[in-house]
Parts: structure tokens; C-alpha cells; sequence
């Protein structure tokens, strides 16, 4: 049999790079690791940036928040000037200011009325009152400057309504300013001169008058105008000189916008108060020292909305009060200091309350000027023309932007005022402001109101509080689910099981947050308001079946479990806590009927005196669940499954049950990514916008009780962006919360990584 001859193996033939080729390799690897390392090095650092650059940005938005006014002279002029040889300074009864800041008036105490520019004070027209042989004593001004009264030197009271006749032509604005006399009022039949005046109301429907006479009597003039359902007016009038209670001398008089209350400021430092009701004579309320060691009361201002009392001391103290509720008074009220405001050296001779908020300008009789605001506190600017001469006369611009003042020594000063953020302040965001209504200082956010006269609430105090909240109940009711899951999906889970269970707890995540909101407030919200004390059952009740059941499967004979997978028994759970969810709510008519009296809203209401909102913290914290669960579970896990086996097996071999290797090793030693989750958890909580923003009320409440409502920080931003004008103050404050919002969770994962370290550092140790 011929033998095969053995196959011959061809050599291997490799092919030669040549020694350029791999050089050229090379040196391309090298420059792309170059490129590459330059990339990343160059995108890292833009990220930097950018976010240093935002921040930069907010700060440059918050920072005008805390700066003072600015005040600048614009011109000055002689009065005597514009008087024409018709008087001098002390002629001179009362000035005026247009809202544009062109036209003024001054009111020389002869009756003439002369409107002036004001860029270089030369006249552009006037009027002449008829006042016969008497002379201007007294006058006030509205506050926009467009009603003046008349206090002449026989008695008398006189109404002027002023237009300034506003004109618009070829794009440019003129004026023909002109006087109209209203009303002619005598106040004291006595004749005695008018030295001080107080007016409050409308000559057309209710009108109040008071007057201080030259022998220190006090008047008071009520009208009262009554149309009919056919057109007839009757109007009906009084006249009162009130009583004399008081110990010192009168030096000024202010009634409120709602023509109810009178007060009078003494020269021995009292203020009193009396109530004022048609057809009867004025009830006298109280008297209040302004200080223990007070001087005069020089001057009596209300602010814009007739509530707040500016009182002007001689001895340069200046002071805001109004009324707050008090049983032991006859009125149901006290008048109470509320605000101490920045003294002057030299008493207070002038102040005139702003148009535009609770802002005035105070002078004194050195020529020194206050520009300050009242529920903020803050003083914003001091300024002078350092003359010494004592401040005569405040004219404040409608639009708080500028004022015209007359100084003793008879000049006339026009100032711009630069004020943007005058209720702006750290005390207005974070500390208690009393404002007015309230019956103590309390944290409130309310940015806008109906009225010129609202008074802004920018307290950050309950949206910090909202957020802290919104959170709290979220965690505790995330955390145990969350982690409690992780574990069980780790250590005890069937590896089949679990390869489905997770990837579908982690598309949770990709929820949409507005889809979760809108599903929280408008479905979800609605049907826990019907069930109330079966939720709160459950959260008793699930808890506790779950641990019998745990302790019942222990229970059953080993033949029977070793027919289950291990770990595939927590699917035999399912229809157990479904039956207990259902067994609560078939319990909630009759729990609701024993314990609650019925309904449970009236019964927290009544006797724990706590609301009950659709929209609060239970539904809350359990559309939000939706959302943090899946990040925490996921986290979680994940570190507890990277538990090193090693150390699992070396627990059971020792004796340890699964359960306490599982709670006692492989727990702590995942400590550090757990403790991660929750912080990851709790920045998402604290920066959630959509869910708080949708399934609560959104009222700026400081309360913890898990039935009422709140608002975040996250979900102000949200909800009062598209009413801030830009660069207005709530504009610059909403910039001020994202700042707060951004330290909260820069300060939370700040901590978290300090923690996270201490805890690998310690548990790698062991």
C-alpha cells in the first residue's frame, strides 16, 4: 500500500511595515491624543466659564437690588424770580411739580398762582385768586400735585383743580397751564387765620377739611354729596370745632384717605387720634407718645393709600405709623409705631410722601434732605446744596423722579432722583416686615397688587420655606421605597426578574415632569380629597402586610418555597397589597363616619384649626415620588450591586443570613453611593418646577402641615417671570431666587461629596 507522502506547511510570510510607515502611525496617534486631550481640555474649561459667566450675569442683575438712590442737583433759581416783585421767600405758600418735570408752580400768598419752566425758571403763565383783602396763611397739595387747598387769613378754605393743559404738536410737547377755583369753604366763623391744613376725600362725593387756627383751635368740616336714582344731588355738611383735651399746643393735622380717622400732632410730642362718622361728632380714641424724651410734632404726612402716618419731630426724628387691630381699644385699633426711619441732625421742617410707593423726602432746618422708604426701612440717599438754610417746601415729582425744594433763604432747587429699587432691601427679603393691615411683622410674598397704592411683599423667606417643604415630604416618602427597592433588587431579586424590573424603574425617570404635574394636580389631587383617611391607613396598614407576609412565607414548608425561583416570590406580594389598598378604600366611608365626624376636612379644620387644600403636600410628595424614585433607586442600586461578592460570600460563611449580610455588610459598605443617590434625589426635588408648580396651590405659606399648599422657589421663578417687567425690581428679585436656588444645590452637593468621601474612606478602611 503506497505511503502518503506528509503535507508540506508553507513558511508564514509577514508583511514588513516599513519603519517610516509606523513612525508616521505614530506620530498621527500622538497628535490626535494631543487634539483630543486639547479638546476636551478646551470644552471643560468653556463649561467653566459659562457657568461662571451666568452667574456673573445674575449677580450683575441682583446687584442693583442693593444700591442707594442717586440724587443729582439739575438747576436752581430765585423765587423772587418767578414772583416778579409780587413777594419774596416767605411769600411764598406752597410749590408744585408737573410729572414730566418741565412745568412747576409756586402759590405766593397773595392768591397769584405762576406756573414756570423748570429748566430755567422763567414764567409761563399764571392766575390770580380773588381773595379780596386776605392772604394765603396755608396750602396743601394732592399728591400728584393736581388739587390744591387754600387756607386763606380770614377762615376760609378754597379749592383749586390745576391742567396743565398738555399739548402735543409735531411730535413735541407744550403746555397752557391753568388754575381753576373748585370750592370756596369757610372753616371757622370766627375768622381767624387757616395755619395749617388737612383735606381728605372728594368735593364731589365725601369731603373732610381740618384746620389749626393762629389762636391754636382745632376745625373740622364734614361734606357729604348724595346723588339720587334721578340725577339730583343733595349734599350735606357740617362744621365742628373739637373739644380741647389736649395738653400742648397744636402743630399739625392729617386725615386718612378714607375720611375716618383724624389725628393731630402736639408741640409736647403727642399724636391724637379721634374717629369720624357722619352725623355725629368725632370720638376721640387715644393719645400716643411718640418717645419718651419727644419734641414737637412738626409735621403730619400719609403716604400713598392714606394708611401710613409719617410724623416729623423737631428734635430731626422721623417715624411711620398706622393702625393695628386691638380689642382693648374702643375702635377695635391702636396707633402704633412701626417704623423708626434714619433721624435728621436738626428738626424736621418738610416731608412729601411719593406718588408711586411708601417712599418720602424729609428736610430739616439745616437744608439737610432724607430720601427714605418705609416698609423696606431703608434710607436711600442724603443729600443737600450745603446752604444751611432750612428746608421750606418738598415737591415731589408724580413719578418720584425728581423734586423741586424751597429753602428759607428763598431758592429753588430742582433735584433728579434715580430710584429704581427703593422696596428692595436684605430686611424686605429676609427679614420680618410689618406691613400694613397686618397685625404683626410676618414673612409674605405677594409682588404685585390692583392698585398703585400696594404696598410689594418680596419676602424669600416662604418660597426658601416652600422648597424645604416641597422636598421634605417628597424624600420621606421616596427614600425607604427607593433604597428599600435597591436592596431587594440587588440581594434578593431572581437576576431574570431583575433584568426586567430595572430598566423599567429607570424609564420611569424619563417621565416627563409636566406630564406628572398635570397628572397630579388635575387626576390625582381630586380623588385623595374623597379618600383622605384611606391614604393615610394605607401608609399604616401596606407596611405592616408586608411584614406579615414576609413572616408567613417564612412559614411555609421548604418543599413548597423550592418550588420558586429564589427571589421570584415578591410577585406573590402583588395581589396581597392590591387587596390591601382595596380593603382601605372600602374602609374610608366608615373610618370617615367614626372618627371624622363625617368629613374629614371639616373635622382637621374644627379641631386641629388646619385647611385642607386639594392641590398640598400629600399629592405633592407623591407625583414628585414619580420623579425622584427612579433616580434614587437607580443610583442605589447600582452601588449596592457593586458590592464586592467577596465580601457577600465571606458573610454566609460565617453563619450570617441573607438578610443580615444584606443589611449588616453589603448596606453600609454601598453607604457612599447611596448616600449619593439621596443627595442627587434631594437637588432634583429642591430644582423641581413643573409637578410643585402644577399639583399644589402655589400660596407662599410658612406651614409644615402636609394638607396645605406652598410655593418653591423654582416654581415662583415660573409663575411671576411673565409679569416682570425688565429690569424692574420683581424683575431683578426673580434673579435673586435662582441665585438662592443655585447655592441650595450647589451647598447640597457640596456636602454630599465631603460625606460620600468620609464614608468610601471609612468603609474601605474596614
Amino acid at each position: 500500500m503506497p505511503v502518503a507522502e506528509p503535507e508540506t506547511r508553507q513558511p508564514e510570510t509577514r508583511k514588513l511595515i516599513p519603519q517610516s510607515d509606523s513612525r508616521a502611525r505614530r506620530k498621527r496617534r500622538t497628535l490626535l491624543d494631543n487634539l483630543a486631550t486639547k479638546v476636551v481640555g478646551v470644552g471643560g474649561f468653556s463649561i467653566i466659564a459659562s457657568i461662571l459667566a451666568i452667574l456673573l450675569f445674575i449677580f450683575t442683575e441682583i446687584f442693583p437690588l442693593f444700591s442707594n438712590a442717586e440724587v443729582s442737583l439739575s438747576t436752581s433759581f430765585k423765587a423772587q424770580d418767578i414772583l416778579a416783585g409780587q413777594g419774596d421767600a416767605a411769600d411764598v405758600a406752597l410749590l408744585g411739580l408737573n410729572e414730566h418735570q418741565e412745568i412747576g408752580y409756586i402759590l405766593s400768598r397773595t392768591g397769584r398762582l405762576s406756573f414756570f419752566a423748570v429748566k430755567d425758571g422763567a414764567e409761563v403763565a399764571h392766575e390770580l385768586f380773588s381773595l379780596g383783602e386776605a392772604r394765603v396763611t396755608s396750602a396743601i397739595q394732592s399728591l400728584k400735585g393736581k388739587r390744591l387747598t387754600l387756607g386763606t387769613s380770614d377762615g376760609r378754605a378754597i379749592l383749586v383743580e390745576i391742567d396743565f393743559g398738555v399739548r402735543f404738536k409735531q411730535g413735541k410737547r407744550s403746555y397752557a397751564p391753568r388754575a381753576k377755583q373748585v370750592a370756596d369753604i369757610t372753616l371757622d366763623e370766627n375768622r381767624s387765620a387757616l395755619t395749617s391744613l388737612a383735606a381728605a376725600g372728594d368735593v364731589s362725593e365725601t369731603l373732610a377739611l381740618s384746620a389749626i387756627t393762629d389762636d391754636a383751635r382745632v376745625l373740622l368740616y364734614l361734606q357729604q354729596t348724595e346723588e339720587s336714582l334721578f340725577g339730583d344731588a343733595e349734599t350735606t355738611s357740617s362744621q365742628i370745632e373739637l373739644e380741647k383735651i389736649w395738653s400742648g399746643t397744636p402743630a399739625s393735622i392729617a386725615l386718612d384717605a378714607t375720611v375716618r380717622n383724624f389725628y393731630m400732632g402736639s408741640d409736647d410730642g403727642k399724636i391724637y387720634h379721634w374717629t369720624l362718622t357722619p352725623d355725629a361728632a368725632p370720638d376721640f380714641v387715644s393719645a400716643v407718645r411718640v418717645r419718651n424724651s419727644p419734641g414737637a410734632i412738626n409735621t403730619l404726612n400719609f403716604l400713598i393709600g392714606g394708611r401710613t402716618l409719617v410724623a416729623g419731630e423737631s428734635t430731626g426724628a422721623v417715624s411711620a405709623w398706622f393702625l393695628v387691630r386691638d380689642k382693648t381699644s374702643p375702635a377695635g385699633w391702636r396707633l402704633t409705631r412701626i417704623h423708626e426711619m434714619t433721624p435728621h441732625p436738626s428738626g424736621v421742617t418738610a416731608v412729601a410722601a411719593s406718588a408711586r410707593g411708601k417712599g418720602f423726602i424729609s428736610g430739616d432746618a439745616n437744608g439737610g434732605l432724607h430720601l427714605e422708604h418705609t416698609t423696606s426701612e431703608r434710607h436711600l440717599a442724603s443729600f443737600s446744596r450745603k446752604t444751611g438754610s432750612a428746608i421750606e417746601l418738598i415737591s415731589y415729582a408724580p413719578k418720584a423722579n425728581g423734586a423741586l425744594i424751597l429753602d428759607s433763604a428763598g431758592e429753588i432747587a430742582h433735584w433728579l432722583v434715580d430710584n429704581p429699587h427703593p422696596e428692595a432691601g436684605l430686611k424686605a427679603f429676609f427679614g420680618k416686615v410689618w406691613y400694613e393691615g397686618y397685625e404683626e411683622p410676618e414673612h409674605v410674598w405677594q409682588s404685585t397688587g390692583g392698585t398703585d397704592e400696594f404696598e410689594p411683599k418680596l419676602s424669600l423667606v416662604p418660597l426658601i420655606f416652600g422648597s424645604l417643604k416641597g422636598t421634605f415630604y417628597t424624600l420621606i416618602l421616596s427614600i425607604p421605597i427607593a433604597v428599600l427597592a435597591a436592596l431587594y433588587t440587588s440581594q434578593f431579586m431572581h437576576p431574570a426578574l431583575r433584568s426586567k424590573i430595572k430598566p423599567t424603574v429607570e424609564i420611569m425617570a424619563a417621565l416627563p415632569s409636566v406630564v406628572l404635574g398635570f397628572l397630579g394636580g388635575l387626576w390625582l389631587a381630586p380623588r385623595i380629597e374623597a379618600v383622605v383617611p384611606a391614604v393615610l391607613l394605607m401608609s399604616i396598614l401596606i407596611p405592616v402586610i408586608v411584614i406579615l407576609a414576609a413572616r408567613a412565607w417564612d412559614g411555609v414548608p421548604l418543599r413548597i418555597r423550592n418550588r420558586f425561583r429564589p427571589g421570584i416570590e415578591s410577585m406573590l406580594l402583588v395581589p396581597i397589597l392590591l387587596l390591601a389598598a382595596w380593603f382601605c378604600l372600602y374602609l374610608n366611608g366608615a373610618i370617615e363616619n367614626a372618627f371624622f365626624g363625617g368629613s374629614f376636612k371639616d373635622w382637621v379644620y374644627q379641631t386641629l384649626n388646619v385647611g385642607y387644600d386639594q392641590r398640598n403636600a400629600l399629592v405633592v410628595g407623591m407625583a414628585m415620588g414619580f420623579a425622584v424614585i427612579p433616580i434614587i433607586y437607580t443610583i442605589s442600586e447600582d452601588a449596592l450591586s457593586n458590592v464586592p461578592r467577596t465580601l457577600i460570600s465571606g458573610s454566609l460563611a460565617l453563619g450570617a443570613t441573607p438578610w443580615q449580610t444584606a443589611i449588616r455588610v453589603v448596606l453600609p459598605t454601598a453607604a457612599a453611593g447611596i448616600f449619593t443617590a439621596v443627595m442627587i434625589g434631594l437637588g432634583r426635588a429642591v430644582g423641581e418646577t413643573m409637578i410643585v408648580l402644577m399639583a399644589t396651590g402655589n400660596t407662599p405659606i410658612m406651614d409644615w402641615n402636609i394638607f396645605n399648599g406652598f410655593r418653591t422657589l423654582s416654581a415662583n421663578i415660573a409663575v411671576e417671570i411673565p409679569e416682570a417687567p425688565v429690569g424692574g425690581t420683581l424683575y431683578r428679585v426673580l434673579f435673586l431666587a435662582a441665585m438662592l436656588l443655585f447655592m441650595i444645590t450647589f451647598a447640597v452637593n457640596t456636602v454630599a461629596e465631603v460625606v460620600r468621601q468620609r464614608l468610601r474612606e471609612k468603609y474601605q478602611r474596614l
